[in-house]
């Protein structure tokens, strides 16, 4: 050990003549630690938003998007689809059918967007269809050829629009399209009746509250639209390089269609988070400035206190710089204790929260309900890092003016 590290050890163990030194030297350890255990659980919580909105979100709807530019819909989608299904990158496609509707249980009404599917061909570009919890997807497989449809046919819903709707499985709804038809008193609103077979709860509220799945076929059939489809998803291999995978697959479709993917449909959400993360980290990172400040105090009062000590260990030899880093390394071990504590309190409250979810959230206003907790390495890294450079920072001007002293005037009087 050396002589400047054995020093500041003892001094930052030994007794105060003056207990506010002790003290405040106490506080800067507390300083630091809380501040570098908010920085972790700040960024362990806006990554974990980031982490579960974007995996709900792909895990609910598909990387790639293809649709006409006119907007009226696919008609020769099944030679499209087979063909767009070999290009290179393309793992799955899937065709659907979208439109809005509204929805309705005696008195109790609201909106939903319809999707008419192929549960089979969904299930390999979407995990939506897995997160049913009560009933079964499986009334919505085609029927076989030359047999009748249902008189009410099978729909699946969110669990949130169930609860709004107090539907149950086997509880008929009433879905009006604004595609009417059209009578001599004008445009009348088009309605079917729909037997609930299913309901699922993905924890994303934009889709269990306004998502629902019909078959292919009841949706052409409701919205008026025999054999047409309105989109054809697709699930890539590589889904950071949609956007690119994406341009591919529309030019192969050819002029007339546009393709659309995650990525674009969720920038200003990941934006956001993005931004929401870096200002977190540099308004929380405050306190540690505070800490580093206290730090800065607890030295500069401890050079005053130990002035006499000085000045007998410089006419004992002991350089100016020696000094110095005296009070330097006293300053980094208040600050690696401080954190040191802050590290494994902030990664132990972030793996609590991550694994028991005690945190609730209202899934209406933050789409999703629970608080997540996405702990990464890297940030300890870096929080380590501020916390040690502002801990370092705060030691220059004690260090400095322990190492001007002169000890012929500090011993003077004595």
């Amino acid at each position: 050990m050396s002589l400047e590290f054995f020093v500041a050890t003892r001094y930052l163990r030994a007794k105060r003549r003056q207990a506010v030194v002790g003290v405040i030297t106490i506080i800067s350890i507390v300083g630091v630690a809380a501040g570098v255990a908010s920085l972790i659980i700040a960024l362990a919580i806006t990554n974990g938003m980031q982490r579960d909105l974007q995996g709900r979100l792909l895990s609910s709807t598909a990387h790639v998007q293809l649709m006409r530019v006119a907007d009226d819909g696919i008609r020769d989608w099944r030679t499209l689809d087979e063909r767009l299904r070999r290009l290179p990158h393309v793992k799955a496609a899937a065709p659907g059918l979208y439109e809005g509707v509204m929805a309705s249980n005696g008195a109790r009404a609201g909106y939903a967007l319809i999707e008419g599917i192929l549960p089979d061909r969904e299930r390999q570009v979407s995990d939506l269809l897995s997160s049913v919890t009560l009933g079964s997807v499986e009334p919505l497989q085609p029927r076989p050829p030359g047999t009748s449809p249902p008189a009410i046919p099978p729909i699946v819903i969110g669990y949130d629009m169930a609860q709004t709707l107090d539907a149950k499985v086997g509880s008929t709804i009433m879905i009006t399209s604004p595609q009417g038809e059209l009578s001599p008193v004008g445009l009348i609103p088009k309605f079917q009746y729909f037997r609930v077979v299913g309901i699922f709860h993905s924890g994303f509220y934009q889709y269990d509250s306004s998502w629902a799945f019909v078959s292919l076929a009841a949706a052409q059939r409701l919205f008026g639209e025999p054999d047409v489809v309105s989109v054809i998803s697709f699930k890539v291999d590589d889904m950071y390089r949609a956007d690119k995978i994406g341009r591919e697959i529309e030019q192969a479709a050819g002029p007339g269609f546009l393709t659309t993917n995650w990525m674009e449909q969720n920038r200003q959400l990941f934006n956001a988070l993005k931004l929401e993360q870096i200002v977190t980290f540099i308004i929380i990172g405050l306190i540690v400035c505070i800490a580093a400040l206290n730090i800065l105090t607890a030295l500069t009062m401890m050079v005053m206190e130990k002035t006499r000590d000085i000045a007998v260990m410089m006419s004992f030899g002991v350089s100016a710089s020696q000094v110095r880093r005296i009070f330097l390394f006293q300053g980094l071990l208040i600050g690696v204790i401080g954190t040191a504590i802050g590290l494994v309190a902030g990664y132990l409250l972030s793996w609590l929260g991550g694994h028991y979810h005690f945190i609730r959230l209202n899934a209406e206003v933050y789409s999703i309900d629970y608080l997540p907790f996405a702990v990464r390495w890297i940030y300890g890294l870096i929080v380590a890092a501020v916390s040690l450079g502002l801990s370092l920072l705060a030691t220059l001007y004690p260090s400095y003016s322990a190492s001007k002293i002169l000890p012929a005037e500090a011993l003077r009087y004595e």
